[in-house]
């Protein structure tokens, strides 16, 4: 049974915010820079938030709108709903629903909303026939915290890739974050120690396109404040620490058709059909505009240098890991997919997902054919073999990069000119902090010298 308009599933949320005794609602929702907000509203909200929807201020998330036109509305997606795990020992539970935000002049969905943003590059998707499934592998680093609670840059383990306790001190806490994270319904795959000490990995199953961007949200929401229990802190800045493997997010694409992989094909002798090809080549074209969403900050560029496992060269490969793209091994059909390895986990999920789906689905509409994989180590190459290859560089800081996004015309139309537009003005203002700031290299390599 459902009253008034509630449908069956947001019926079905109120019947569990009952049941759990559940007391507050966080009705989440991110700005441009991907910053999970909350509006915190008593659970007997619950119904008017979807019937009405919850009225807020949008001039004060990064942004969204103007002090003159500022009142936004979120409208809470009940599929999203789940009770939020480090509240569940407490007397009364907290549940949590990401939202679409409406303007409320128009009534429209507002065009700086992120997820929005996804929503149209899948709609795109779906005028093609395709369903988008995504995978990401979000790293990140824990560090010990000061005696005030502040975060530092010492970590609790020497552990490297795959080590086990005693060397990975933290296995506790990654264990924690897993039960954390499948009571919100998350399915793990695996968790393990990543290559530099403090630095892990937790991964779960794919999953739709929209699905898999919300979890990244969930996900970089519940890693933090589950470690905050352990008087740890964690971090997705992609490179905390010099000299040593930052932290990606690599992200896993396919395309599926009338319920099968699109991306398929047996007689490919990399089993990849012409979709795939294409769609391959597309996100190649538009690498260097991808970039400025995927590796949003300045301290992204310090990630993508050679020798740390990131990848830098615009090429693809079936077989190393030094290629932007790889094709990793599938062993069945359905596991066909092209892995992005150049983001990171500071990026806005909705935002940089939804510029991966529009590149490919570029390619595919103008049947672009992707360059011959390269199977030698890139690291390896002097210039002069890059370019008898002819493979390019990505943007080497956040300002080329800006520049990039500013000269693509498909990818900076896929954001809408509100977002991108915003989006340009907030980083080349980040960029000329940056350069005008003087660091403590730069003290401690010339202050004595000259």
């Amino acid at each position: 049974m459902t009253s008034g308009n509630i449908t069956e599933t947001e019926q079905a949320v109120l019947d569990e915010i009952e049941e759990k005794d559940v007391d507050f609602l966080r009705l989440q929702f991110t700005d441009i820079l991907g910053t999970v907000k909350n509006v915190s509203v008593p659970a007997r909200q619950a119904e008017k938030a979807f019937t009405d929807g919850i009225y807020f201020d949008g001039s004060s998330i990064e942004g969204f709108v103007r002090i003159q036109e500022s009142d936004m509305r979120l409208v809470p997606d009940p599929e999203t709903f789940a009770i939020l795990p480090w509240r569940q020992k407490e007397e009364s539970a907290a549940g949590r629903m990401i939202c679409d935000v409406y303007n409320t002049t128009t009534g429209e969905p507002f065009e700086g909303d992120p997820r929005r943003v996804l929503k149209n590059a899948l709609d795109r998707a779906d005028e093609m026939g395709y369903e988008v499934n995504a995978a990401p592998e979000p790293e990140f680093f824990l560090f010990e915290e000061d005696e005030e609670g502040r975060a530092t840059t010492e970590t609790g383990d020497q552990g490297g890739y795959f080590d086990l306790a005693p060397k990975d001190l933290a296995s506790d806490v990654r264990r924690d974050i897993i039960y954390g994270l499948e009571s919100m319904d998350f399915e793990i795959e695996a968790s393990h120690h990543e290559v530099a000490k403090g630095q892990h990995e937790i991964n779960f199953e794919y999953d739709d396109a929209l699905t898999t961007a919300d979890n990244v949200g969930t996900f970089r929401t519940v890693v933090r404040a589950i470690a905050a229990q352990h008087d740890q802190h964690a971090t997705f800045m992609p490179k905390p620490i010099p000299k040593i493997n930052g932290s990606g997010m690599h992200t896993h694409l396919s395309l599926f058709k009338d319920g099968e992989n699109a991306f398929h094909d047996e007689d490919d002798e990399f089993n990849l059909s012409e979709t795939a090809h294409s769609f391959l080549a597309g996100i190649l074209e538009h690498a260097p505009a991808i970039t400025a969403i995927a590796n949003p900050t300045v301290n992204s560029y310090k990630r993508l240098v050679p020798g740390y496992e990131a990848p830098v060269y615009i090429a693809w490969s079936d077989r190393n890991r030094s290629a932007l793209i790889r094709k990793p091994a599938a062993r069945v059909p359905a596991a066909s997919r092209v892995e992005l390895r150049s983001p990171d986990p500071s990026c806005n999920p909705y935002l940089a997902i939804a510029v991966m789906i529009h590149a490919g689905l570029d390619g595919i509409e103008q049947n672009l054919e992707a360059p011959d994989p390269v199977r030698d180590n890139i690291y390896e190459f002097d210039e002069a073999k890059r370019e008898e290859y002819g493979i390019e560089t990505l943007p080497s800081n956040l300002g080329a990069a800006v520049d990039a996004l500013e000269e693509d015309e498909a990818i900076y139309n896929a954001l809408g000119e509100h977002i991108a537009s915003k989006f340009v003005e907030a980083k080349r203002q980040e960029f000329e902090e940056y350069l005008i700031d003087v660091s403590d290299w730069e003290l401690d390599r010339y202050l004595e010298t000259f």
